[in-house]
């Protein structure tokens, strides 16, 4: 893949305001800063940003971990990076700290109308699992159940 360079770290406090803008831009209900902060710092979360070249997030990732289990909480691209690699470079680099982990799968919801985010998370493996009825608010919208299978 030729473009922009992207680098994928691990999230820290100092990248908090970029990653709730971007949070507020590509989410109708956004995270607060402060629930940003517990994901960011909790002993059983992974959250990942992806850094461009002038060093501003271009995109983060987050997920959650229980027992051996991953639930993928946030996936979100700055709109000026989309279609560059971000999503996907973030998804394998929280694929890699799974497996490192012992995690069984990687779990995630997606807006059924979210069709893009589909043809991804579809092309990096994961499965569809189901439907949650009524899951997303503003606009109200089932959500796709998706999990990638480690084990």
């Amino acid at each position: 893949m030729s473009g922009p360079a992207f680098t994928v770290v691990p999230t820290e406090p100092d990248h908090l305001s970029e990653v709730a803008a971007i949070e507020r831009i590509c989410f109708s209900q956004p995270w607060s800063n402060l629930g940003l902060m517990r994901a960011i710092s909790a002993r059983d979360s992974v959250f990942l940003s992806a850094i461009d070249a002038q060093g501003r997030i271009a995109g983060y990732a987050g997920m959650m971990t229980v027992l051996d289990e991953g639930y993928i909480t946030n996936v979100a691209v700055r709109p000026d990076c989309r279609r560059q690699g971000v999503a996907q470079m973030l998804l394998r680099r929280m694929e890699d700290e799974a497996r490192r982990r012992g995690l069984s799968f990687i779990s995630l919801e997606v807006r059924v109308s979210n069709h893009g985010a589909i043809a991804l998370y579809s092309g990096e493996g994961y499965v569809d699992m189901g439907l949650r009825r009524g899951y997303y608010d503003l606009p109200k919208e089932d959500a796709r159940i998706m999990t990638r299978w480690l084990k």
